[in-house]
């Protein structure tokens, strides 16, 4: 549907997986470096949402779902999507534990290197959809 959607505005899958790629580029410069580019409009609308849910099905999500669909097969996408909801249903079942397990320091060091790895995702995707 997402492909229909675009496609009725005139834009091409690889034109917003490369669109894609540098959101993801950006919030892993966030992870890196630890600044923040990206700032709410209406921070008052936080407490409509839980907190959690922009992070994990927000924009930058749904950007990296169709920005996927240009590489991936529709199977390979959803098994992702899967294996990822598991994933993350641990993880923030876990979360208290994690966090004293692993402190501030442990914490900043994870961020980083998936910082690094989400860096390395978006410039395959940018580099594939340019056709390097």
């Amino acid at each position: 549907m997402g492909e229909s959607i675009l496609n009725l505005i005139g834009i091409d899958v690889s034109s917003f997986a490369i669109a894609g790629s540098l959101v993801i580029f950006f919030l892993a410069l966030e992870m890196i470096l630890g600044i923040r580019l990206y700032k709410d409009e209406v921070p008052e609308t936080a407490s409509i949402v839980p907190i959690a849910f922009p992070l994990i099905a927000g924009t930058g999500t749904m950007t990296t779902l169709i920005s996927l669909q240009s590489q991936y097969s529709t199977e390979n996408i959803l098994v992702g999507i899967a294996v990822n909801m598991i994933v993350v249903y641990i993880v923030l079942r876990l979360v208290e534990p994690i966090e004293k397990l692993l402190g501030k320091a442990g914490i900043s060091i994870i961020r980083k290197v998936f910082g690094i790895v989400l860096m390395a995702i978006a410039i395959k995707l940018f580099r594939t959809n340019l056709g390097f």
